[in-house]
């Protein structure tokens, strides 16, 4: 029999969330560059108490190959309270695992032995294409009506990227998110602020323009994503569109304030073509529009040419390319991962 009484790990706020127990299981994707393994998931185990603590306990092989494992989420979470559209019967049991290069999205069962996840279903790239028109999905997010999908490009590998939706429970691809689009063409994160009804998308490139890495052409010339959009969640329409300059290149990470009253958010730049250093800007609300600007600048450090690739080596410096962020719980710490210097910043 179906229950009516919401998820215990569903919280109404992020206060009683950060008070709540800690998870005693991580969920880890591990892929192989050279796509010639299978990707897995991993399980480990965070349990202080356990002979097994720290330690991989278990590993979900894929079933294909060459998938590149990403961003992965729950199939619901807190947004299922939504006082709008509330489903107080949904569970937080089935990872949603995308294959951002294969197209694939699998669906794994958490709930029956959360040590031992089980592959219940695999969206091949034909049917998501069909029904939503975009390939390479990217970001998870259980939403108050149903699962949102951030794709990096169309159905041709193109552009324009969006949004899919996906249903809670039986993860059938319900279509595209977006009615009205307006400009927006290149995609990457998406995130909101449901307090707001306002949706946040970001922007890296098409599929042909990163897969087999950066094109040094299209980078130095100012090609790759540098904007951020802004949409009416219900209405599903663009309102506005922040250019933070050709000079920024690949506005990757989003992370909106959690406290649901807030209107403001964080996002990294990972590349300056001016110094090659990053930033972290914020979005916020002013009146009836939203601006940006920046106020992290993290600069590029001194490297031996001899040690860089021929890209960088005139420049004599190795970029901090910031690829992701974090944002407490509690709004009080970002957290930002410096994958060209290896450093990781409080």
């Amino acid at each position: 029999m179906a229950s009516w009484t919401p998820d215990p790990t569903f919280y109404p706020s992020p206060r009683l969330a950060a008070g709540a127990p800690p998870e005693k299981l991580a969920y880890v994707a591990s892929f192989d560059p050279a796509r010639r393994r299978n990707d897995e998931m991993t399980v480990v185990d965070l349990d202080s108490g356990s002979l097994t603590y720290g330690q991989i306990v278990r590993r979900v092989e894929m079933p294909g190959v060459g998938d590149e494992l990403h961003h992965f989420g729950w199939n619901a979470c807190s947004s299922c309270l939504c006082p709008n559209m509330p489903h107080p019967h949904v569970e937080r049991r089935y990872l949603i695992v995308p294959g951002i290069r294969s197209s694939r999205i699998h669906i794994l069962d958490a709930k029956p032995d959360p040590k031992n996840p089980e592959i219940v279903r695999v969206l091949q790239p034909a049917e998501i294409a069909d029904r939503s028109g975009y390939t390479r999905p990217h970001t998870v997010h259980c939403g108050p009506d149903g699962i949102y999908i951030s794709a990096l490009g169309n159905a041709e590998g193109k552009a324009p990227g969006g949004i899919l939706l996906m249903d809670h429970e039986t993860f059938d691809v319900l279509g595209r998110w977006e009615v009205d689009r307006g400009p927006q063409q290149l995609a990457y994160d998406m995130w909101w602020h449901l307090g707001h009804d306002t949706v946040i998308t970001s922007e890296w490139g098409t599929p042909d323009t990163f897969e087999n890495g950066l094109v040094p052409e299209l980078l130095l010339g100012g090609k790759y994503g540098h904007k951020l959009h802004f949409w009416d969640l219900h209405r599903r329409k663009h309102l506005q569109e922040i250019d933070l300059g050709t000079q920024h290149q690949l506005i990757f990470e989003l992370r909106p304030a959690h406290d649901p009253t807030k209107a403001y958010g964080f996002v990294n730049c990972v590349l300056s073509l001016e110094d090659l250093s990053s930033s972290i800007w914020t979005w916020y609300r002013d009146g009836s529009a939203w601006k940006a600007k920046k106020v992290i600048e993290i600069p590029a450090e001194p490297a031996d040419p001899d040690l860089l690739p021929p890209v960088l080596k005139g420049f004599k410096a190795c970029p901090p390319f910031v690829t992701d962020i974090d944002l407490s719980v509690d709004d009080q710490y970002l957290y930002v991962s410096c994958w060209g210097t290896g450093d990781f910043h409080q």
